[in-house]
């Protein structure tokens, strides 16, 4: 089979979004700060290629003369930060950088994380014996249900 420019021009387009798109663009690189957290942030990557050509013939043509060529290809990406790990002291935790929950689940989704880690700390404090065992409560700011 006779290679036709468009290929040319295809593998040139791919060899570019290779180039753009590999592990450390979805997984970006550590970052460290000087209290010893690590961050690394994480992306969503889509991209979207096309390309086409086509050999014509012309009236001026004639045999032993290549047909004229036109082609092009083009190439988009689209790299969305969506979340930052975050290691600390040993703990790791992922941070959404997505925009606030529209509706009640998914805001109770978001907050399972940070209450896990919560309860998790007040365990820990517990047996440590940093809480007592009983802890008063002002129900004055509660109102009633109706």
């Amino acid at each position: 089979m006779e290679r036709k420019p468009v290929n040319d021009f295809i593998d040139s387009a791919m060899q570019k979004v290779k180039e753009l798109i590999d592990a450390n663009t979805i997984i970006g690189q550590p970052i460290h700060t000087e209290d010893g957290i690590t961050l690394i942030p994480i992306s969503h990557v889509s991209f979207g290629f096309a390309g086409g050509g086509s050999d014509f013939q012309t009236k001026h043509g004639g045999s032993g003369k290549a047909d004229p060529f036109g082609g092009a290809t083009g190439a988009g990406v689209k790299i969305h930060p969506v979340a930052m790990l975050v290691i600390n002291h040993g703990s790791v935790r992922i941070m959404n950088i997505a925009p606030p929950p529209g509706d009640t689940i998914d805001k109770i989704v978001d907050m399972v994380p940070d209450v896990m880690d919560r309860v998790e700390n007040l365990i820990n404090r517990k047996r440590e014996g940093k809480v007592p065992e009983t802890v008063e409560v002002d129900e004055s700011w509660i109102e009633p249900v109706e």
